[in-house]
């Protein structure tokens, strides 16, 4: 049992006993090592002024990765390297994306560009050359509001071309070595039993943990937890980090079904999520940000049970499970049975989501998912549809379908999947029914994204596109992103 935090700072590991359980990383760098490069903007991880990278070994490999610091608990650094602006130049020498930055013009009041800086740093050190497209997708959670775009993508485009070459680099077998040893296998606790951060290595461990503490709030990227202490400036007083639990990652993939560890950020999951079908691919890159993306994990965003939630509705449209552990024993649940009303679920308190497990499409099965929102990146849904139809020919012979934004939990549309199985594709005039029925499985609320009427007639909508597109020649054009038909 280790009593204290570990991370590394410009070659110095550093030890903290002394930090309070939801201290943020950003406070404590701000605050506490009076380093004010990183930036507080919306504190809720939007705008991504704050982001700063932490490097680890991963496989094998150097990693970095973007995080937002003003929701992520300083804690959570256990066992990485914390880079942030201050560290990129070499004396009066600015890094090559700093530099970029202000060869292209590419900073007007400034206050976005340690986080964009950051961002592009880790783009930096990516091995394939960046283009347009994928320089759009690391700046998503980069919110800059005086400059505009184009010469912040100009500056990425000039540097991020797989080439990368710089201090970091020239170092890194060294950082690597130092960030093997740091990572070690201890049990963390800091603090005391009425207030502590913990960091269980291991299942076993996190059980005792839990048993001995069942009220304590489990966190594994906090991406949401983040904002309960900033926004709601709640106390959690108990914090138990997943992080550094070995036996919840791991993506295991066979030809019937994928199984995600609860630990799998999402960043690390999208790419076999995608393999299942390249709508839920295309979900998993319009989830948040690259920065919550990195944070935020598979199971802590099912166990979170939000009814918002983009990846839920999915997987219940799959027929996916949930694996719960309690102490020793296991349980299998069906995802939909897990999510029991709003804010609850069928877990108990000493209990934790160990694994999701997600068949994969058979011979006649499609998907289809289709999120809707206000902003196309970094933004919550307004509705969430996502659909499984098996075909016999062109006669649709099961069907499951599930929403998220149209209920208290993510829900399935019972009634509709009734009313359209055995309806031919050949006659859209049937279709009417199983559309009209979807009244009967949704009476949706009014709020700030949309309203209630809003939600149920987009609901409708995109049941109609999902049946067209299944009806239709796959080179018929309905959307941006071609379906997996049209791509194969």
């Amino acid at each position: 049992m280790r009593n204290s935090i570990r991370y590394i700072r410009r070659g110095v590991v550093v030890e903290r006993s002394d930090l309070d359980p939801t201290r943020t990383l950003l406070d404590h760098l701000r605050i506490d090592c009076q380093e004010t490069g990183t930036k507080e903007g919306c504190n809720e991880g939007d705008c991504g002024a704050c982001t700063v990278v932490l490097a680890r070994v991963k496989d094998g490999q150097l990693t970095y990765e973007a995080v937002n610091s003003c929701i992520l608990f300083a804690g959570q650094a256990d066992g990485a390297e914390i880079i942030t602006v201050e560290d990129l130049a070499e004396g009066q020498r600015l890094h090559p994306v700093q530099q970029a930055m202000v060869d292209h013009h590419a900073s007007q009041c400034g206050f976005c560009t340690p986080g964009i800086v950051m961002s592009l740093f880790t783009l930096y050190h990516s091995p394939v050359a960046a283009d347009r497209a994928t320089i759009n997708d690391t700046l998503a959670g980069n919110l800059c509001r005086c400059t505009g775009y184009r010469p912040i993508i100009d500056a990425a485009l000039a540097t991020c071309d797989g080439r990368g070459s710089d201090q970091f680099s020239a170092a890194a077998d060294s950082r690597m070595v130092a960030l093997t040893a740091l990572a070690g296998e201890d049990d963390v606790f800091t603090g005391t039993d009425e207030r502590f951060f913990a960091a269980p290595a291991s299942t076993a461990s996190l059980a005792r943990l839990l048993q001995r503490f069942p009220d304590a709030r489990m966190v594994a990227g906090a991406t949401d937890v983040g904002l309960w202490v900033t926004k709601r400036l709640a106390d959690i007083p108990r914090l138990i980090w997943l992080g550094g639990v070995r036996d919840l990652g791991g993506v295991d993939e066979s030809d019937d079904e994928l199984v995600i560890g609860a630990n799998v950020t999402l960043k690390d999951a999208s790419a076999a999520l995608g393999r299942i079908d390249p709508d839920l691919g295309e979900v998993m890159r319009r989830f948040g940000s690259e920065q919550v993306r990195t944070s935020g994990t598979v199971g802590g965003n099912i166990a979170n049970g939000s009814p918002i939630g983009d990846l839920a509705p999915c997987l219940i449209a799959l027929d996916g499970a949930v694996t719960l552990q309690r102490g020793d024993a296991l349980r299998i649940l069906p995802l939909e049975k897990f999510f029991i009303a709003y804010g609850k679920q069928d877990r108990a308190a000493d209990e934790f989501v160990r694994a999701l497990s997600v068949p994969r499409l058979r011979r006649g099965q499609h998907f289809r998912a289709f999120k809707i929102s206000k902003r196309f990146d970094e933004d919550i849904s307004a509705v969430m549809g996502a659909f499984r139809f098996t075909l016999d020919g062109r006669t649709i012979s099961d069907a499951r379908i599930a929403f998220g934004g149209m209920a208290a939990t993510p829900k399935r549309a019972e009634a509709t999947e009734q009313a359209i199985v055995g309806m031919s594709l050949e006659r859209p005039t049937e279709w009417e029914a199983a559309i009209e029925a979807m009244a009967r499985d949704y009476q949706p609320i009014d709020d700030a994204r949309a309203t209630g009427a809003y939600r149920l007639s987009t609901a409708r909508a995109l049941l109609q596109k999902a049946l067209f597109e299944l009806s239709a020649a796959p080179s018929s054009i309905t959307r941006i992103s071609p379906t997996r038909e049209a791509a194969e």
